[in-house]
Formats: structure tokens, C-alpha cells, sequence
């Protein structure tokens, strides 16, 4: 039986099938690989494809304590996936770079020709709520964290991310949350949120927010987000390199998008925002700069200069239906709301129109939970396919 020593060896030694390369990010052929199988695994094994991981969570230590240097990648099968714990991302020895990355990704892709919506991982979270979030007290009840980021250079790759089975508001003033992915350090940059698909209902299982990050360079495309509270959170005031694209956001409670002072050049174009109470969450740079202080964030100039307000920002190609506002101005997890002039949103080529957007509840069709085909919302582009659905 292996030691943990030879364990971790073998799992960075490409014991596993040699890698297949994802369409969005080059990867080296010599890549490492861990393998995570709920049903077939045990977190005794080596992480190789013929001896997968159970945990997620496993699979992160291991990238954690390996050194080395080249691309990673966490490769998750089919199945439900318990998270009874954050996922933290935070290799000690080893780094990697925008061709090398560290990568967590379903086995089987939705451009992949055997892909349907059942072969999506489906990540379950499942662990206890914390009293604290971001090091800190929290005064509202508990947050907890299903994936924390603590390294440059990753991509999240076609899974299906469940919220966290509580009572959002179990008593007044109570706001029990769940951030599904998270990096709250200022000085990381290059994250790519990529054909995933986040479900939550404000009932049964509250996805709060699916994407929050500081830094720079926060890349979320080809995403579905149904029945949560906020999509992305931008979070650094000043920061810049960011993009939205081909997302398709509906029923979202809160808002399809957060912007917290971020620059000019943030990249939005080809999302569909349907049926959501707004469009987008416009906060100040002087206000995120105050909200991240208070939870523990790095100090605003640790992220650049802050722009002044109001930025102004391009909306190109996008679709915007049914939804209840375009814009708001807010603060922390109450959402305390406050209607405000969309006129920093500098639509071109957009559409906006009261008519809600139809969405395909066939699951046996490829396009499940995307706008219906050949609807005005569909030749938007948005949903979890980077190449054209036949």
C-alpha cells in the first residue's frame, strides 16, 4: 500500500492517462493530473485515474503540498460531489503562469460530443455554516466558503455548483450565506470562471453569491446563473482586466452583476439578464474600498488607483428582458438597494425589453436552461457552449 509521501508522488508523476488539453487555456502535454471519483474514489489513492480521489477537498491538499513547476489540473468525473468543506486552493511550492495553469474541470466537457447536463460534476456543499467570514466575526450569522482562491492563474471548468441547504433569513437580521467561489486577496490576478452552471433557490438551498473576487483579471464566460442572489462580484475598486461574456442570468434575486469600482475596460458583451430584480449592482470605489476593510480586505491601494465615479462602462450585444430594474446602488449582504441612473451603462448593439425570456426545461435537450432556440435571447450567444449548438 502506498505511503502518503509515494501517494503524493505518484499523483504529480502523470500516472494518469495522459492529458487531454480543455478548448480554453494552453496547457502543457506534461501536466499533472489528480482524478476525483464521489462514488469510486478514496482519498487514500494516488489521485491517478485508475485510482481516483472521493473528496475535492483531498485533491486541493494535494496540489497544496505538491512542488514542481507546469500546469495542474484537478479533473472531477462524473456524480455528486459532497462539499463538507472549503476547497482551498493555495499551493505552498508551486506556481503557475497564464499557459501553466492550475485547473479544476469536469472529465467531460459541453462542447464534448458525449456531454449532456447529467455528465456535469454537481458540486453539493454540505458543510457546517461559520460564524465568521473573511477572518472576522460576522455579525449577520455565518458565511461559508465553497472554493477559496489563493493563487494566480486558475480556470473553474464545467461543473454544476449547488447552494447550501439553510434558512437564508432564519430570524430578522440574520443573512446565512454561501459564496460558491471566492478570492479575497487583492493582490492575485488571472481567474477564469468558465461553462459552469450555478443553481440556487432563495427556499431550499440559497446560493448567495456564485462568484466574488478581488483582484485583477477576473474572466467569467460561457456560464449559467439560475435562482441566486447575485452572479459575480468584481470587488476591488481600481481593479482592471475583468470580462463578463456568453452568460446567461435568470431569476437572480439580487443582480446579475456587481461592479465595485472596477475600471473602464471591463470586457461585457453577449449576456442575456432575464426575469432578475436588476440588472446590474453599481458600488462606488470609495464604498468597496469601506465594505472590504470592514471584512478584513487589504487596504484600497493595494489594488491600484481608484477611478472616479461613476465609471462608465460598454454593454455590447447583450439581451436585457423582464427584468425589474437596470440599475442599483448597494452595499453588503442585505442588499439594501437604491434605484439609480443606468446612464453609466453605454449600450451598443443591446436590446432591452419588458418581455421575459423563455428558458428549455426538456432536459433531454442539449441546450437545457438556455434560452429557448431560435428566440431573440438565443442568438444572443449566452449559455454554456463556446461553439454553436446544432
Amino acid at each position: 500500500m502506498l505511503n502518503r509521501r509515494q501517494a503524493l508522488q505518484a499523483a504529480f508523476t502523470g500516472a494518469a492517462a495522459a492529458f487531454r488539453p480543455g478548448p480554453l487555456s494552453a496547457q502543457s502535454a506534461a501536466a499533472a493530473e489528480i482524478w476525483v471519483n464521489p462514488a469510486a474514489g478514496a482519498d487514500t489513492n494516488s489521485g491517478a485515474k485508475a485510482l481516483p480521489l472521493r473528496t475535492l477537498a483531498e485533491a486541493a491538499r494535494r496540489v497544496n503540498q505538491g512542488a514542481g513547476q507546469g500546469a495542474a489540473t484537478i479533473v472531477l468525473t462524473e456524480g455528486i460531489h459532497v462539499i463538507g468543506e472549503t476547497t482551498l486552493l493555495k499551493p505552498e511550492r508551486r506556481s503557475f503562469t497564464r499557459t501553466e495553469r492550475l485547473t479544476v474541470r469536469a472529465e467531460v466537457l459541453p462542447d464534448d460530443p458525449d456531454w449532456h447536463t447529467g455528465r456535469m460534476p454537481t458540486l453539493i456543499h454540505t458543510m457546517p455554516l461559520p460564524k465568521t467570514w473573511n477572518g472576522r466575526p460576522d455579525p449577520l450569522g455565518g458565511a461559508a466558503d465553497g472554493m477559496m482562491i489563493e493563487t494566480s492563474h486558475v480556470t473553474i471548468q464545467g461543473l454544476k455548483v449547488l447552494g447550501l441547504p439553510v434558512v437564508e433569513t432564519p430570524k430578522p437580521g440574520l443573512i446565512q450565506r454561501l459564496y460558491a467561489i471566492s478570492r479575497l486577496r487583492r493582490d492575485l490576478e488571472d481567474l477564469e470562471i468558465a461553462q459552469c452552471l450555478f443553481l440556487g433557490d432563495d427556499l431550499t438551498n440559497p446560493n448567495h453569491v456564485a462568484v466574488i473576487a478581488h483582484g485583477n483579471g477576473v474572466n467569467v464566460h460561457h456560464c449559467i446563473f439560475r435562482g441566486l442572489k447575485i452572479s459575480v462580484v468584481y470587488w476591488s475598486g481600481g481593479s482592471g482586466g475583468h470580462a463578463m461574456r456568453n452568460c446567461f442570468c435568470d431569476g437572480v434575486y439580487g443582480s446579475g452583476v456587481w461592479t465595485s469600482g472596477i475600471q473602464s475596460d471591463f470586457d461585457y458583451r453577449n449576456n442575456v439578464i432575464a426575469n432578475c430584480n436588476y440588472v446590474w449592482t453599481n458600488q462606488s470605489g470609495a464604498s468597496a474600498a469601506a465594505d472590504a476593510a470592514g471584512r478584513g480586505g487589504r487596504p484600497a491601494s493595494a489594488a491600484g488607483p481608484k477611478p472616479k465615479d461613476p465609471t462608465r462602462y460598454k454593454i455590447v450585444d447583450s439581451y436585457f428582458a423582464g427584468n425589474r430594474r437596470l440599475a442599483g446602488s448597494g452595499t453588503g449582504a442585505r442588499l439594501d438597494y437604491t434605484d439609480i441612473d443606468p446612464s453609466f451603462m453605454e449600450m451598443s448593439g443591446t436590446r432591452v425589453t419588458d418581455q421575459p425570456v423563455a428558458f428549455e426545461r426538456d432536459q433531454t435537450r442539449r441546450n437545457y436552461l438556455h434560452p429557448v432556440a431560435g428566440s431573440e435571447a438565443a442568438k444572443v450567444g449566452a449559455g454554456l457552449f463556446l461553439k454553436p449548438v446544432a
